[in-house]
């Protein structure tokens, strides 16, 4: 790619139908990741892997498991003294119920403005918005200022054992010089009331603590007395679990969030002051409270159960699982929390375990993502946030890379994106799509 002379502020008009196309033929592409390895991204791999090599890149396809693949190219900046930035987005989605939907989750269809389908909000929206721009880049002989380091991963909605776990394990070289990130999950807009666009922008994430609980007891007749019943003593252990009201701990993004949105509500509290009460606070934030909520304190959601195999046995052991996650600084808290919650008659374990994270809202890096939204929207209210839940850019902090969620979207009012996330009928406005391609291009190439 060769430099571009002068800055442009728009891209061309294939740029906008290439994202539009790109969205709707890797939906079309069905990588469902059904958890436990049953998932297969390598043709989406290889349908972006061979669209990056056409504008003279050269994408590596990595794989831990034969069809977990994953991509990975390096776009030269002009800076070679400035540090590299990652761009990542998954290749997977969750599983989707056709009979559900009013188009097929596969089929990509592009209807009433929207395009339809599964990932067209996670994210195979965002992986296309990035190919459009790289493509544009190439067509225009554009460079951007630092090194890009673009990567597609599998497995993000199961363990990232196949994803960016291993990337960042196996191919950490790769990723040499980047120590920032952009992904999923932020930048979007969030109606929160009359004439009030929020843009949260990613700048945290709640860690991971998917655990397996185990009662084990006495097993026997079901007509007999049984004090040692694994099924009693797991059951009364969820329902403490799930019962439990977590302490409040603001951490720093969340604390910015809090004072930031509520200013736009005409409201400063002192967050600091004896007796503040979050929970008060949010009620008066209208539904911009749910932008910050889950992320207040901790959290343990019991999710499954297992036990027995007969009505008239009692099983001699019993498993659940709980989807735990912790703030920032709340892991200790949370493991001594389990600990008296199951009492002594259950065993409690990590299933799955990942960091929780936490992005400067005072840094150079969000001031331009702010900037690059602003731009494009002068009415935006831009605003930091922590994710509840967690993505690719924990892989990616064990190389000292620090992650934002950046996959700006503009939305129209009535559209809840939230609810699109793993849900029915989850689509994209073309409209949107447009919005972020112009939106990654100024701040890639401004970064």
């Amino acid at each position: 790619m060769a430099e571009a002379t002068a800055p442009q502020d728009s891209v061309d008009a294939l740029a906008l139908d290439e994202s539009v196309t790109f969205t709707s033929e890797l939906i079309r592409i069905d990588t469902t990741n059904r958890g436990g390895g049953d998932c297969r991204e390598r043709p989406a791999a290889e349908y972006v892997a061979e669209r990056l090599a056409a504008t003279g890149l050269e994408p590596a396809l990595l794989e831990r498991t034969p069809g977990r693949t994953n991509v990975v190219a390096r776009i030269p900046g002009t800076d070679p003294s400035a540090p590299a930035l990652l761009v990542h987005g998954h290749l997977d989605v969750v599983p989707a119920e056709a009979a559900d939907w009013t188009v097929h989750p596969f089929s990509g269809e592009i209807r009433d403005g929207d395009v339809w389908g599964r990932g067209a909000i996670d994210m195979k929206n965002t992986d296309a918005m990035v190919l459009a721009v790289v493509r544009f880049w190439a067509r225009a002989g554009i460079r951007p200022r630092r090194d890009i380091v673009i990567a597609y991963t599998a497995d993000e909605e199961a363990s990232a054992a196949d994803g960016a776990g291993f990337l960042a394990d196996r191919h950490a070289a790769l990723f040499e010089g980047c120590t920032e990130g952009i992904s999923e999950s932020g930048a979007f807009t969030f109606h929160a009331g009359p004439n009030m666009p929020l843009y949260p922008i990613g700048a945290g994430e709640r860690g991971t603590g998917w655990l397996k609980l185990t009662a084990h007891g006495k097993a026997g007749h079901g007509s007999k007395v049984n004090r040692a019943n694994a099924v009693t003593a797991l059951a009364a252990a969820v329902t403490r679990i799930g019962e439990y009201e977590w302490p409040v701990r603001l951490t720093p993004t969340v604390r910015a969030a809090l004072t930031e949105i509520a200013a736009l509500h005409g409201i400063h509290p002192d967050l600091d002051a004896p007796g503040f009460d979050v929970d008060e606070l949010l009620g008066k934030m209208g539904p911009a409270a749910a932008l910050v909520a889950p992320t207040v304190r901790n959290s343990s959601n019991p999710t499954m159960l297992d036990a027995g195999y007969k009505v008239n046995v009692i099983p001699g052991h019993a498993t659940a699982h709980i989807d735990g996650r912790t703030v920032p600084g709340g892991d200790e808290e949370f493991h001594a929390t389990l600990d008296r919650l199951t009492g002594p008659s259950v065993d409690w374990e990590f299933a799955h375990r990942e960091v929780a994270l936490q992005a400067p809202v005072d840094s150079p890096t969000y001031g331009k993502l702010r900037a690059a939204i602003e731009r494009f929207d002068p009415d935006a209210h831009v605003v930091p946030y922590c994710m509840s839940g967690g993505t690719d850019a924990k892989q990616f902090s064990r190389l000292g890379i620090t992650g934002y969620g950046f996959s700006p979207l503009k939305l129209p009012v009535g559209f809840d994106y939230q609810a699109l996330f793993h849900g029915v009928d989850e689509r994209v406005p073309v409209d949107a799509l447009h919005f972020g391609v112009r939106v990654l291009d100024h701040y890639l190439r401004t970064a």
